[in-house]
């Protein structure tokens, strides 16, 4: 089979092509906002596109993958004034904290990890040709991007204009800042208040738009065009929507990415994960009780664009999978010359076909599983040394589970 994706922008499965003329396929997936601790559902999301990732590489293909951290934005601002600390100390706070959990779930780091902070001079520039293309306008200190001027404004998110305003302003808008001429328009730059960070631009000191950052730092590295942006659901509109919008009016290049993917969002006591809730399962919690694997086994059960409702009694029972898969792996041997088992063969590409439908990992770990009990199972040595031998290789080079040497990345500096 061929690699097919699911691309929210088109609405179906695409056959995996890079961008020709490329010398690595670019992925780029929404990070945190370093304001707080994480919660499952973020692991939900990182962890899906860890498989991603890490199956690109097993495929053959060069990968850039970059994950941003967005270390100046309301939330950041309205934390550390309510904690009455330094908004950069808090984002390290919280980034180490993220890097030690995401490290517990054997999380293959991103080749860059950038900063907003580190990337302002990127987003002026691209504001002011935003507004040199006439589709972005300054008022008072603010510089808006006019949705109007984009007539392909919700190709991404599908999302129907006249639910737009509702849902944008339930995710960050503010309809009624000065000068805005449409409330659906979105910031680029901003008057920072007194005791905001502030940096110097053509349009008075401030900061930039959440939207913008992320064009910024994804074009900065993956260039104006690149295969792969993800993150959660919740990011399709309005950020998806707008960073799509003002990246392509920018560079007069389209599309900006090939492959919009979305994780599911997970759930707890019938309502989305969310910090404002309150109803959040962490990760360091987890962690307390529970292996890495187990946790990961839990996540990468669920095909990556469903619906989550977390489940204790289906973690526990992943905890036991993990262990079987521990043990089928230790009775791996040094692989010899001669040729695998025909059962070996048939469960092995089915793993590999059910990861080519669109990261079918539900079904890939069923062939997983059952390669385990072929290998715990069998009274021939040689049968069971093949099989922990692909249990090692497929479960832990692909899905990330920690039964095989995992390799090397250099490491990203906090």
């Amino acid at each position: 089979m061929t690699l097919r994706l699911y691309d929210t922008r088109r609405g179906g499965l695409q056959t995996f092509e890079p961008i020709p003329g490329r010398d690595s396929v670019g992925l780029y997936v929404c990070g945190v906002t370093p304001y707080d601790t994480g919660h499952l559902g973020h692991a939900f999301t990182y962890v899906s596109f860890d498989v991603l990732h890490r199956y690109l590489e097993y495929l053959g293909h060069d990968v850039v993958y970059v994950q941003n951290l967005t270390d100046v934005d309301d939330d950041m601002l309205r934390k550390a004034r309510e904690t009455g600390e330094d908004y950069l100390a808090l984002g390290n706070r919280w980034v180490t904290t993220f890097l030690t959990e995401m490290a517990g779930l054997n999380w293959l780091p991103p080749d860059h990890l950038p900063r907003a902070t580190q990337h302002v001079p990127q987003m002026i520039v691209l504001i002011e040709r935003l507004l040199d293309a006439g589709l972005a306008y300054a008022s008072d200190g603010h510089v808006y991007f006019s949705v109007a001027g984009d007539p392909a404004f919700g190709e991404v998110s599908h999302v129907p204009s006249e639910e737009m305003l509702t849902i944008a302003n339930e995710r960050g808008n503010v309809p009624d800042m000065p000068g805005k001429r449409d409330p659906l328009d979105f910031v680029l730059w901003q008057r920072s208040l007194p005791d905001e960070p502030s940096w110097e631009s053509p349009w008075g000191p401030g900061r930039p738009g959440w939207h913008i950052e992320c064009s910024a730092m994804s074009m900065t590295y993956l260039g104006n065009r690149f295969e792969i942006h993800g993150g959660g659901a919740d990011l399709a509109f309005p950020h998806h929507e707008a960073e799509r919008a003002q990246s392509e009016g920018a560079t007069g290049e389209r599309p900006f990415v090939s492959w919009w993917m979305h994780t599911g969002m997970l759930h707890e006591g019938g309502a989305k994960m969310s910090k404002s809730l309150g109803n959040l399962v962490l990760v360091r919690d987890l962690l307390r009780d529970h292996s890495g694997d187990a946790i990961r086994h839990y996540l990468v059960s669920n095909h990556y664009r469903t619906e989550v409702h977390y489940d204790a009694d289906a973690l526990e029972r992943s905890a036991r999978a993990a262990a079987l898969l521990r043990a089928a792996s230790a009775r791996a041997g040094e692989p010899g010359p001669g040729e695998l088992a025909p059962a070996l063969v048939q469960a092995r590409d089915r793993f590999l076909a059910a990861l080519d439908d669109d990261l079918d990992t539900p079904s890939a770990m069923v062939e997983l599983e059952s390669l385990a009990r072929m290998a715990l199972e069998t009274g021939d040595g040689a049968l069971a040394a093949q099989a922990g031998a692909q249990v090692r290789e497929l479960g832990g080079r692909i899905l990330g589970l920690r039964l095989a040497t995992v390799p090397e990345r250099s490491t990203v500096a906090a």
